[in-house]
């Protein structure tokens, strides 16, 4: 079940990932899964990606760990090796190794062989739909999915209001964004 890549890590202060990420996660997608994120290339699929687990183990005997290390794609990237996949946080790409030291010797080849598989996100938390800051604005609600759970991946969101009558497409302006202009007023239920 697991897939051949290359993975390499960013530096961030203190080991996390992003803010600025491609998904709109901000803040959050710098700490989610205690800091296990990863922007991804071919995996970011126009942002439908975002919010996807996967299990990451590299394959170098004696300094990967064997279990890897469970991360979050809250980012696009494409490593400037080709045929790399992941680019993980510092925190993510030292849990692949098997000890402290071992991962002092990943840092040092910077770009390693993986192996990497889907897997279901595991939160504790329900799938939640965050209002974006945007949305302060009149005319315009934007909400972000997070804690997205099992390995579902959202590609759309409608919105209904009794007035209406019957339910609307939003729309997806960038990673995990759904957008509605001139919302109408009043109580919406969200379907996903």
């Amino acid at each position: 079940d697991f897939i051949s890549s290359r993975a390499t890590y960013f530096k961030s202060p203190h080991g996390l990932g992003n803010a600025r990420g491609a998904c709109g996660y901000g803040d959050h997608g710098r700490t989610i899964y205690g800091g296990s994120v990863a922007a991804v290339s071919k995996l970011y699929r126009d942002g439908i990606g975002c919010g996807a687990c996967y299990q990451v183990r590299c394959k170098i005997p004696g300094i990967c760990s064997e279990d890897g290390d469970t991360v979050v794609a809250v980012d696009y990237g494409q490593g400037g090796d080709k045929g790399t996949d992941f680019i993980l946080s510092e925190r993510a790409f030292s849990r692949l190794a098997a000890s402290p030291d071992d991962a002092h010797e990943l840092f040092a080849q910077g770009v390693v062989d993986v192996e990497f598989r889907r897997v279901p996100c595991r939160y504790g938390s329900n799938l939640l739909l965050a209002i974006r800051e945007q949305s302060r604005r009149p005319g315009y609600l934007a909400l972000l999915p997070i804690y997205q759970p099992d390995n579902y991946d959202i590609v759309g969101i409608d919105y209904y209001q009794d007035k209406e009558e019957e339910w609307k497409h939003m729309r997806k302006p960038y990673g995990a964004v759904w957008d509605v202009e001139n919302p109408p007023p009043g109580d919406l239920m969200v379907k996903i």
